[in-house]
């Protein structure tokens, strides 16, 4: 609230409440008004009946008439029910204002008519007498609004002063002046009383401001307070306070101590007993400080209390419901220790209970052998994906049950994410007993469940880590990691112990991942190429290009070795990419009836921008799409089959052959060599075992001729000797040939070597065909 500044005439910025007060300081005393109005009509009376003046006589009726208005005025004005409104200041102010100047101009002109139209000193003296007392009494009565007093001296006084003058003499003179100097010493002292007397009601209504805005932000602030004086009794507590502990006014309002009020406290059950005494202390002590109370069951409460000793001597005592606080506080550090499904503990925080046992036992030199198995659920992601995760969040909460019931007290499981959960074994006597629980929870979890009134199966596979002195909890869960991940290698559904050998492995296996990521960022690797010769020609149609990786301390790593690390590192995709610029500028090089092969693994295959990647190859090495043929595996159209199909059909469309490799492995079925744009079908291997048996003879020339009947090439792969090309090529469905009889995968240079010889003469007619290569390679 910002409050008006007075001024010097008193009247700008003024407030109504102020207006309303000066108004009322004009009835505010009666007695002053009444014998102003009733004294110059006895004076009237007197001068009249002595000098006989009947001029003097009209005015004593007018004179009594005015009185009786104003008394009357005045008391309508006292029996007011309502406090002044802004309009009903200004009216009674207007009222008021008539009766003075009315009151006024009759003194006047009754002074004038005494003075002048008789001759009797002592009529002129009483005149004079009861215009001054007059003037003097209205002093005391508007001072609040001293323009109106002034008109109304003005009008009464003005005309009595002219009169004196105009008789003249020294004494009617010096009477003269010595009036004027008393009317303007009044007309100062009313304007300093309404200056004093405004600057009072401006001070007492920035109190009243100040103190309305102390209360309202006492009464609204979200703590409690309470202010004792230094005797220990209550000066200021807010209504937040005596919300929280429930108090009455009355005890508020009798001015009670500090013991009065924490025992009130108490007494309600706001705090308790011990929480009482302890408040009672810190305010006696008139330390600053602060504690926390807790409440019980009945009130479970959390205050916090904060002291404030004051400069001579008290206390401010500051009160916070915290419980709200308290509790979020403790939902966080749930959330953040425990899982929010299972309401089993998290990674966090089973870790930080594994390393407290494990430092207690060893700082107690104990030497209990306790089990960690980490346990990973078999055909989790399944149900997942067929279910949908509503179910599988209720099988989580079923899986968990279960692990619970399987435990001990002792025991601890806690869930790492996923469908990962982990248990803590202690106090076994030995390996078997690790073992005989891991038994049980492959048995208990494999059994069925029921979800959503679907019955559901799966499995668990477990790794199992042994404690052993100075074990660290993250050295046992990466051991049995390390025993959970060749569980799942042994098939799953089963467990196994963590020996020192797996260390090796991955570790092995961690220094090979450095490796390979080195090696592509520093492009270590090479492209090797072996020939596909057509068994008709002779001639050497593709180059399949394959993958080398020189390592300075292992030497040359085949693609066996760096592939699947590649594909789990998820550097197959880059690597491939390589692949396929360097494979198709290295085809730039060679006879245009040549191809390049270049195998697509099935992450690479599924990219997105797979077309933009094989057009990217083709346009920077220059190499004509009819030259470029991309080898997939089955496992590859097994994967999100309409996507698949849609990427070959394009590149099909833009000239990319495409070839099915490694065909009779895996998944293999018929139904691929008609839904896809396939050109070529390459028979594993597999097919050449036992080929001089007539049924692996006949399996195979059946598969070539179905695909020969389809219009597609075929290609047997693996042929190393004479006896099984002559078998392959008798009925001549197979059109291809590949295997170490032809060559083993070489060098771009040497397999330059290969195609300038292959391309280089040409058989006779009727001459029977001899392959160069064995000589050659």
């Amino acid at each position: 609230m910002q409050l008006p500044s007075p001024k010097r005439d008193g009247e700008q910025d003024m407030s109504p409440a102020i207006h309303a007060g000066l108004v009322d300081s004009l009835f505010m005393n009666p007695a002053p008004m009444i014998v102003g109005a009733f004294g110059p009509a006895i004076a009237g009376s007197v001068i009249g009946a002595v000098t006989g003046n009947i001029w003097t006589w009209l005015f004593v009726p007018l004179f009594v008439l005015i009185g009786c208005a104003r008394a009357l005025q005045m008391r309508r004005y006292r029996q007011r029910n309502a406090p002044l409104s802004p309009e009903d200041a200004d009216s009674w102010e207007s009222r008021y204002r008539v009766g003075a100047v009315t009151h006024g101009i009759c003194l006047g002109l009754w002074s004038l008519v005494v003075l002048l139209d008789t001759h009797d000193i002592g009529a002129h003296m009483l005149c004079i007498t009861t215009v001054v007392a007059y003037t003097s009494a209205g002093v005391g009565r508007t001072f609040g609004r001293p323009k109106i007093f002034h008109l109304q001296v003005l009008l009464s006084c003005g005309p009595l002063i002219l009169a004196m003058l105009t008789i003249g003499g020294i004494y009617y003179l010096a009477l003269a002046v010595l009036s004027m100097v008393f009317f303007i010493a009044i007309r100062r002292v009313t304007s300093s009383l309404q200056r004093l007397y405004l600057d009072a009601w401006i001070g007492r209504e920035r109190e009243a401001a100040l103190a309305n805005q102390f209360d309202t932000a006492l009464n609204n602030m979200p703590h409690g307070l309470c202010m004792f004086r230094p005797d220990g009794r209550l000066a200021v507590m807010n209504r937040r306070f005596a919300e929280m502990m429930k108090l009455r006014d009355s005890l508020m309002n009798s001015a009670p101590t500090a013991t009065e009020i924490v025992s009130a406290c108490v007494t309600i059950g706001a705090i308790s007993a011990s929480s009482g005494r302890l408040i009672l202390s810190e305010i006696d002590n008139s330390l600053a400080g602060e504690i926390v109370t807790v409440g019980d069951e009945a009130t479970p409460r959390s205050l916090s209390w904060t002291f404030q000793p004051m400069a001579g001597g008290g206390t401010v005592v500051l009160v916070e419901d915290i419980t709200e606080r308290r509790t979020a506080e403790a939902r966080i550090v749930h959330l953040a220790r425990y899982d929010e499904l299972t309401a089993l503990p998290n990674r966090v925080h089973f870790r930080d209970e594994i390393e407290r046992i494990l430092a207690t036992e060893h700082g107690q030199g104990k030497t209990q052998l306790s089990a960690l198995l980490f346990i990973d659920l078999d055909q989790f992601k399944q149900i997942n994906d067929t279910l949908g995760h509503p179910c599988g969040d209720r099988l989580l909460c079923a899986v968990a049950e279960r692990l619970r019931g399987m435990l001990r007290p002792e025991d601890f499981v806690a869930r790492f994410g996923g469908d990962e959960f982990v248990v803590f074994q202690q106090n076994i006597r030995s390996n078997e007993d690790a073992a005989v629980l891991a038994r049980r929870i492959v048995d208990r979890l494999s059994d069925r469940y029921l979800i959503d009134h679907h019955v559901v199966e799966i499995g668990a596979s477990i790794g199992i880590a042994m404690t052993a002195p100075g074990t660290r909890a993250d050295i046992l869960l990466k051991n049995a990691d390390m025993a959970l991940y060749r569980a799942k290698a042994d098939g799953r559904g089963t467990y196994c112990f963590f020996r020192e050998e797996m260390a090796h492995t991955v570790e092995a296996r961690r220094i090979l991942e450095l490796d390979l990521r080195k090696a592509l960022a520093n492009e270590e690797f090479e492209l090797y190429y072996q020939p596909l010769v057509n068994l008709k020609t002779g001639r050497i149609t593709t180059c399949e290009a394959l993958l080398r990786w020189n390592h300075p301390v292992r030497g040359t790593v085949s693609p066996v070795d760096i592939i699947p690390v590649a594909e789990e590192m998820g550097l197959i995709v880059d690597l491939g990419r390589w692949i396929l610029r360097k494979a198709c500028m290295e085809c730039m090089m060679w006879p245009q009836q040549v191809s390049v092969a270049v195998n697509f693994s099935s992450q690479q295959f599924h990219q997105r921008d797979v077309l933009n990647e094989v057009r990217y190859a083709l346009e920077v090495s220059g190499l004509p799409a009819s030259r470029l043929e991309i080898e997939i595996t089955e496992s590859s159209l097994l994967r999100n089959t309409q996507f698949t199909h849609d990427v070959l059909e394009q590149l099909h469309a833009e000239g990319v052959r495409i070839s099915l490799d490694d065909f009779g492995t895996g998944y293999s079925s018929l139904s691929y060599l008609h839904s896809f744009p396939l050109q070529k079908v390459k028979i594993d291997r597999s097919f050449l075992e036992g080929i001089d048996n007539d049924r692996p003879l006949t399996l195979l020339r059946g598969v070539a001729r179905l695909s020969a009947d389809l219009g597609m090439s075929v290609v047997i792969e693996g042929i190393e000797t004479n006896e099984q090309l002559e078998r392959i090529s008798a009925d001549g469905t197979v059109t291809e040939g590949q295997g170490y009889l032809f060559s083993r995968p070489v060098q771009a240079s040497r397999i330059r070597q290969l195609l300038a010889a292959s391309h280089g003469r040409r058989p006779k007619d009727g001459e029977k065909l001899v392959l160069p290569f064995r000589s050659i390679a």
